[in-house]
């Protein structure tokens, strides 16, 4: 099974990845993993005034922030996972990195905020579930 793991580096992150760990006869060393993390854009003038170079370094740097923990515990649990980072508007991102990518799987960690945090403040996990094709497995 192809499986795309979206991750922000938050307390959520850490909960999907240990219940992904745990969960070994739902996932397991034979699936394939993909680690995903989504950097919001800077504005458009602070990109001006910085430079290319100096925001795409900003952008790996972050990346590799959110990543790094993540692939040394799947690791030590066994799990070989590749590592992508995308920039844009999480949600949106994430569901069409999934839809494009042909995942069988997009397991997140999820907020929960509920249905009326989400109304007031939108929630990435909400527009993924909107947007994507690929089956979706929030982790709370």
């Amino acid at each position: 099974m192809k499986i795309l793991l979206a991750i922000d580096g938050s307390s959520h992150t850490q909960k999907m990845l240990a219940y992904l760990t745990t969960h070994d006869e739902l996932f397991g060393s034979r699936s394939e993993y993909t680690l995903l993390t989504v950097q919001p854009p800077l504005p458009p003038r602070a990109r001006a005034a910085v430079g290319k170079e100096i925001v795409d370094g900003y952008y790996a740097d972050e990346a590799a922030r959110v990543m790094a923990p993540a692939t040394e515990f799947l690791t030590h649990h066994g799990l070989d996972v590749k590592s992508e980072w995308k920039v844009g508007p999480a949600g949106e991102t994430i569901a069409s990195h999934a839809d494009e990518g042909q995942f069988d799987l997009l397991v997140m960690g999820s907020h929960g905020h509920g249905s009326l945090g989400n109304l007031v403040m939108g929630s990435v996990a909400t527009q993924v579930l909107a947007r994507s094709k690929v089956p979706v497995l929030l982790v709370r």
